[in-house]
């Protein structure tokens, strides 16, 4: 039997991403986000009109896809419910949102450069795409306040452990990257810590619903 609902969120789990661009001043932002997926040498990613990563790719066009595995959950979650953006959303601001300049910095992560792009890489992160947008379009309908952006894979850094010997494919087994599934952290099929996205946005947890 199936019930119908009105889902407030649709993530259904999908790798969790920091994304990092240049700013107007040259400075680098970094975003975390888990709208992304992968086809070929392309990935499509969705973000809020008023996100600064969004304002930093149409403008820029380029930017490098850092892949976070569940291990570092910790530091993903320290820029959870910051922004690059000064002139924040009320939305966000009501949420709890911060205007944080250099993310770099809050999440204890050293930048480190790119070969073909201007923005750079996050060192700590064992798997790094730098990119650039080949195109965007309005997600949905063109007052939707949302975009996806189309960015093709220029260049990818993997780290040696992750390399099957003798091949340029991922290890399967050594790759657990950190999904976030209804804004809650995952790894290995189990949660691995609270969220603070998920409590800004009210998400309910099974032992808190009544059965």
């Amino acid at each position: 039997m199936h019930r119908t609902i009105d889902l407030k969120v649709m993530y259904f789990g999908t790798p969790v991403v920091l994304v990092s661009t240049r700013n107007p001043d040259g400075s680098a932002n970094l975003a975390p986000m888990s709208s992304a997926w992968w086809l070929n040498g392309y990935c499509v990613l969705g973000f809020g009109n008023s996100a600064r990563t969004a304002q930093n790719l149409r403008r820029e066009r380029e930017c490098v896809l850092n892949l976070v595995p569940a291990s570092m959950v910790d530091v993903v979650d320290r820029l959870a419910l910051t922004t690059g953006n000064p002139g924040m959303s009320p939305g966000k601001a009501t949420m709890g949102y911060e205007y944080v300049p250099d993310k770099f910095a809050r999440a204890g992560l050293s930048e480190q450069a790119s070969e073909l792009v201007g923005a750079p890489r996050v060192a700590e992160c064992p798997i790094q795409l730098e990119g650039a947008v080949v195109r965007e379009n309005p997600l949905g309908t063109s007052d939707s306040g949302a975009t996806t952006f189309h960015v093709r894979v220029l260049r990818s850094h993997v780290a040696d452990e992750l390399v099957l010997p003798g091949t340029h494919y991922v290890d399967p087994w050594g790759w657990d990257p950190l999904v976030m599934k209804f804004c809650e952290f995952f790894g290995g099929g189990s949660r691995v810590r609270p969220s603070r996205l998920a409590e800004a946005w009210e998400m309910p947890h099974p032992e808190e619903v009544a059965p």
